[in-house]
């Protein structure tokens, strides 16, 4: 009996002791209650104050899968090296070799979706009857590709190959052919282009669009002339963040702009063209007659010239032609800025020279490259710079006086501690100047592990692919998708004749300013650079 009176005591003076650190507990975790409470509370009103203040949507619509009908439109394709072949994959076209080699990858790695994203890639309901190519090899495996209508590895069957080519004029009087995508080197856009439309064909010329000022002009008057459909190759016109940018650029959520800044980093040979020589390419297999004919000077048969054209003016629009008209055509589609009224370049062979890069040529082509574009009507300059020999990530920002946007395949944009329109809403706690006030991040879930460098580095660009409703897809397809469906509807897609005719200005510009040492100016009233 006593020692149950004791037990009895003992629990009496626990459960106390328990009740009396509990009591003392409840102001803490009152106060910690009420202070997430608080804290939600704020956030929501921050969120919802936000929401009416900037009125963007976090998502882009799905893009459902579309049903082509009517007869097939009938392509050629002038040029297949790297862009020709991602064009061609880009309207439904690939190697057997490489999507075998995709499915294999796929098995190994459940990660790997390259295989089943380009089998769930539209149908556009496109034939390729003509390819041509300078090097033979490559007309080969144009015709395998354009062949392999089901979208089978080297185990599936083919259809029939489309005719073989040597010269693009006979290709562009072939009656069977409606359309020409053109992914020759630069030094030939603008000559085939030209034909292609005098011929009647619709047009898809990859950038640069031409070397020179005068055939930028006589791009232009032929397009106009012949009324044929026409798009530049940038594929960027399809990524979703700048679709986004170019929302709250004109909802003015930076405010006015005043700078903006864009750059390419890259930091390997193919990066900065520097291309592997193919062993199969030579005097027999090469037509280097025919690759030089346009060329005001001619030069020796030479593989390191052929397959790294890009590091020749001979041949190349350099890096104002090629690398700056992508973040060019990217800031031009969101601010609508045009042709700058001055422009101004430097830079230099720094990086890939003789004899450790090149072992017969001296590279002419810098590989590091800046050029500053003043738009005074529009108070802003634009700078872009280029490295080939780092990859440092640095992104395409655009600054206003009420914050800056921070673009890439994503997007974040700031408000600017000094901003007017956002001032009383940081001197209130509702928007933190070094948090997002808005942030785009499409639908990718994973880090992609697949890619290549080079690969890696478009697509952090937005230029491998996007997303539409959380599906992933391939720009390049976009982008051949638009032209052929404008084909079909008789009018003109997004990049088109004029705003080729603004970066082909734009791109010259840089060039002469370059090559020539001097400021280049533009007199919008005449069209004539000085």
């Amino acid at each position: 009996m006593k020692n149950n009176q004791q037990d009895h005591n003992n629990k009496k003076k626990i459960d106390r002791r328990d009740l009396l650190k509990g009591m003392a507990t409840v102001p803490v975790l009152g106060a910690l209650a009420y202070g997430v409470w608080r804290k939600n509370k704020l956030d929501h009103y921050r969120n919802h104050q936000l929401r009416q203040e900037l009125n963007m949507s976090s998502v882009m619509p799905a893009e459902a899968k579309k049903v082509w009908d009517g007869e097939p439109l009938r392509l050629g394709i002038i040029g297949y090296g790297i862009r020709g072949k991602q064009l061609l994959k880009g309207a439904g076209f690939a190697m057997p070799s490489l999507l075998q080699n995709w499915k294999e990858q796929a098995e190994q790695n459940s990660d790997d979706k390259r295989y089943a994203e380009f089998k769930e890639q539209d149908d556009l309901n496109v034939v390729v009857n003509g390819v041509c190519d300078l090097f033979s090899v490559r007309v080969d495996e144009a015709a395998e590709a354009a062949s392999n209508i089901h979208r089978e590895g080297t185990d599936g069957s083919y259809g029939p190959q489309p005719r073989k080519y040597k010269n693009y004029q006979d290709l562009l009087q072939a009656p069977d052919i409606d359309a020409v995508i053109i992914a020759s080197p630069d030094h030939w856009h603008a000559r085939i282009a030209i034909d292609a439309a005098r011929a009647g064909k619709h047009v898809y010329v990859e950038k640069g669009l031409a070397r020179h000022v005068e055939e930028v002009f006589a791009i232009r008057q032929a397009i106009r002339e012949t009324g044929v459909v026409f798009q530049l190759g940038h594929q960027g016109r399809q990524t979703d963040s700048y679709l986004k940018a170019a929302e709250a650029i004109e909802k003015g959520l930076v405010g006015d702009i005043n700078l903006i800044e864009v750059c390419t980093n890259r930091n390997s040979p193919n990066g900065a063209w520097v291309y592997p020589i193919d062993q199969r390419g030579t005097r027999e297999t090469i037509d280097w007659k025919m690759f030089e004919e346009p060329c005001e000077e001619k030069h020796p048969f030479s593989p390191e010239r052929f397959f790294r054209w890009r590091c020749w003016w001979d041949y190349g629009t350099g890096l104002s032609g090629d690398l700056l008209t992508h973040e060019y055509d990217a800031i031009n589609q969101i601010v609508k800025m045009g042709i700058p009224a001055s422009a101004v370049s430097s830079g230099g062979v720094y990086f890939y020279e003789k004899p450790e890069h090149f072992v017969d040529e001296v590279r002419e082509v810098p590989d590091v490259w800046n050029t500053v574009m003043e738009y005074p009507d529009r108070n802003f300059s634009l700078l872009y710079s280029a490295t080939l020999a780092n990859n440092r990530d640095r992104g395409k920002v655009i600054m206003g006086h009420d914050g800056h946007m921070e673009l890439g395949n994503n997007l974040s944009i700031f408000a600017c501690q000094e901003s007017t329109r956002y001032k009383d809403k940081i001197e209130r706690g509702l928007i933190d100047p070094a948090t997002p006030i808005y942030s785009y991040i499409p639908g990718r879930k994973d880090v992609d592990a697949v890619a290549t460098a080079t690969e890696q580095y478009f697509a952090g660009r937005g230029l491998l692919y996007t997303y539409r409703g959380g599906r992933r897809m391939d720009t390049t397809h976009l982008h051949i998708a638009e032209w052929i469906q404008a084909i079909r509807e008789n009018r003109q897609p997004s990049c088109d004749i004029d705003q080729a005719f603004e970066e082909g200005i734009t791109a010259a510009m840089a060039t002469i300013s370059y090559r020539e040492n001097r400021k280049v100016f533009w007199d919008r009233d005449k069209e004539e650079i000085s």
